[in-house]
């Protein structure tokens, strides 16, 4: 999934869809001063936002809620999710797991550190888990929030988090979901289907990844959604 928004061409409407709880996770990285972001290319068989160029990501699950971290949530996050509209502590915690894990199956890559200690393991977390470990969500930022505009064939309702690329362990591989996988900076997006929150994200990460934004809880958080038939930019 990975993204909430309309691509560039105008997708197929379709008629009333729920609203699932999603994230979506932006590993970045810099290499000659350049900020890079991990992207692939969803499957042209995918129902959803088939061909786009996204970051990886997907809906909430049960697991979610069951999985131990191996260490607390950012505490920026955490306050920031607070304030999150329909966001529980307990949901905000889950939301942020569901991106290392959904991050983990489409690209191969592991944010994780030392299981605490041994419990029942949910079956979508058993391979993350191997080795011993857990999920460490102690560096996600949480960073925006959209969802997706009514007549598309899924609709999600995805809390954004980013996190530094030297945390995720692994080789980068494709998966089912996502293929093409590359490190790219925003111009090397330039002339991509980037569905619009992308685009959105793509354009304002340096901005939120900076010291003074990075670090401030009360920072508001952009949410994308509509609001009778308008899209609106709200803040959370």
């Amino acid at each position: 999934m990975g993204n909430a928004d309309s691509a560039r061409t105008p997708p197929q409407l379709i008629g009333p869809q729920p609203i699932r709880d999603a994230a979506t996770l932006i590993l970045w990285r810099r290499r000659g001063g350049k900020l890079e972001v991990l992207m692939g290319e969803r499957h042209g068989a995918s129902a959803f936002m088939p061909n786009r160029y996204v970051f990886p990501g997907g809906r909430l699950d049960l697991g979610d809620y069951r999985i131990r971290p191996a260490t607390p949530l950012n505490p920026v996050s955490t306050v920031r999710l607070a304030r999150c509209r329909g966001t529980g502590p307990r949901k905000g915690i889950a939301l942020a797991l569901a991106a290392i894990r959904e991050t983990f199956e489409e690209s191969g890559l592991r944010i994780a550190g030392p299981a605490k200690a041994a419990k029942t393991m949910p079956p979508n977390w058993s391979a993350f888990c191997a080795g011993n470990q857990a999920p460490d969500p102690s560096a996600l930022l949480y960073i925006c929030r959209a969802i997706t505009p009514p007549g598309r064939p899924r609709r999600f309702d995805a809390r954004f988090f980013a996190a530094p690329a030297e945390l995720a362990m692994g080789d980068l591989t494709p998966s089912a979901e996502l293929d093409k996988l590359s490190w790219v900076t925003q111009a090397d997006t330039e002339g991509l289907p980037l569905p619009g929150i992308t685009q959105y994200v793509i354009a304002n990460l340096e901005h939120w990844l900076a010291p003074p934004a990075a670090t401030d809880p009360a920072l508001p958080v952009p949410f994308h959604h509509m609001l009778r038939g308008q899209r609106q930019l709200d803040w959370e």
